[in-house]
């Protein structure tokens, strides 16, 4: 298991979790998943990014919560979600506390993280893993110096690039050889876990399918209740949360986002810092039209509620059903 970094705004709360995880997991190994741009920029604060979003960008989404009719946050209420952690210091101040303790893996979503990151890393027994787009982007992480390439297809939810998974991963595997890739993006079944080994990737890295779980626990019933009718075209790849273009469900935010007769979304990290407060709002008063998070197109599988194991199971029965298909294509009878 990986924990994404990304939403703690202070390194206590990223402490806490980590207790947390290192209480329960009995000894099994878990990561932490930052994001770090690879070129760093000296002396930037985040109010110094925020003097930088335009006025009209501010009463665009001014003017959107109002006309959906959103309500405020309660007075003394500060937004619950800050997209702070794309600020490098943010996940430099995590990093530090991460490395307080035993993490087997630090996995960055924004390329490859900065050297002395890796480095350092790589002094206290931790190996690095880098998320790829395209066959160009593994090879620079392996350049890098990084351990593990995680080639995510176009399918996947959160940021990610333009080649699907089916063309991708047997790229960055030729590109990367004899480094391991792990497949990510459309991924939700045994039988396409199969497929990415055939494909050449050492495992999987899944996202989404958790969602959905039991034990995920969104906090907003609403939400679930749209991933759980969604189906697999019932996504975009909008740049309206974060900047970068991220596939997460549609919904009329993301369509205001996109309408060319708007003001389109900020680069990051504006547009996440932008629209912050908005979301908290959007969320907590579970606003259907514009309620929505990031997902990959297997949301049109997520269709019930299950524990962890339940999906695990299930991936279980579905690997093995592919390897018997195939072993008797290829006439070998069943080896399961």
């Amino acid at each position: 298991g990986v924990l994404g970094a990304v939403r703690y705004t202070a390194p206590d709360e990223l402490a806490r979790d980590l207790d947390w995880m290192q209480e329960h997991v009995d000894g099994m190994p878990y990561g932490l998943d930052v994001v770090m741009p690879a070129k760093k920029v000296e002396g930037v604060t985040e109010a110094d990014v925020e003097a930088l979003i335009p006025e009209g960008h501010r009463r665009f989404v001014k003017d959107t919560l109002a006309k959906h009719g959103v309500p405020e946050l309660p007075e003394g209420e500060a937004s619950g979600w800050r997209i702070t952690g794309w600020m490098e210091q943010v996940a430099r101040d995590q990093l530090d506390v991460a490395f307080d303790y035993p993490i087997a893996l630090l996995a960055n979503a924004l390329g490859s993280p900065p050297a002395d990151v890796i480095d350092r890393a790589h002094g206290s027994g931790v190996l690095v893993a880098a998320l790829a787009g395209s066959a160009r982007h593994a090879r620079k992480h392996a350049d890098a110096g990084i351990d593990i390439v995680v080639a995510q297809g176009y399918e996947a939810g959160g940021h990610t690039g333009e080649i699907a998974s089916m063309v991708l991963t047997p790229e960055a595997v030729e590109a990367v050889a004899p480094l391991p890739v792990l497949a990510a993006g459309g991924i939700g079944s045994g039988e396409q876990i199969a497929a990415a080994l055939a494909l050449g990737a050492q495992g999987v890295w899944l996202g989404s399918l958790w969602l959905t779980t039991t034990e995920a626990d969104l906090h907003s019933p609403a939400l679930t209740r749209k991933l759980l009718a969604a189906g697999s075209g019932d996504t975009v790849r909008s740049r309206a949360l974060t900047g970068k273009p991220a596939r997460q469900l549609r919904t009329e935010w993301t369509d205001a986002w996109d309408d060319p007769q708007g003001p389109g979304p900020l680069p990051m990290p504006l547009q996440g810092l932008l629209v912050a407060e908005a979301v908290s709002r959007i969320q907590k008063y579970e606003v259907q039209n514009l309620l929505g998070t990031p997902v990959g197109q297997i949301v049109g599988r997520m269709n019930s509620e299950r524990s962890v194991q339940e999906v695990f199971d299930d991936l279980t029965r579905g690997f093995e059903r592919a390897v018997d298909r195939i072993n008797r294509i290829a006439g070998r009878g069943s080896q399961s």
